[in-house]
């Protein structure tokens, strides 16, 4: 395989896992908070509060890597081509 695939792949996969890493993150965070809640009812604000926070650390990931994946496709790749 050319090296230009390769970076295309690698984009794809970086950009994919990251998605779907995401996903089972956000599942198990919010599973994690209904079951906190449910145990105790009076720590449902706080606990929403710190899931949010976590909520958005959880976002950041994925989007460095859409970013390294996008740099990779509009600069690494127009490079290897031409």
């Amino acid at each position: 395989m050319e090296a230009l695939g390769l970076v295309y792949m690698a984009s794809a996969i970086l950009i994919g896992l990251g998605a779907l890493g995401t996903a089972i993150g956000f599942a198990l965070l919010g599973g994690k908070l209904l079951e906190g809640a449910a145990r105790q009812p009076e720590q449902g604000p706080a606990l929403q509060t710190k899931m949010f926070l976590m909520a958005g650390l959880l976002d950041a990931v994925p989007m460095i890597g859409v970013g390294i994946g996008m740099y990779l496709i509009f600069v690494v790749a127009p490079g290897l081509a031409g």
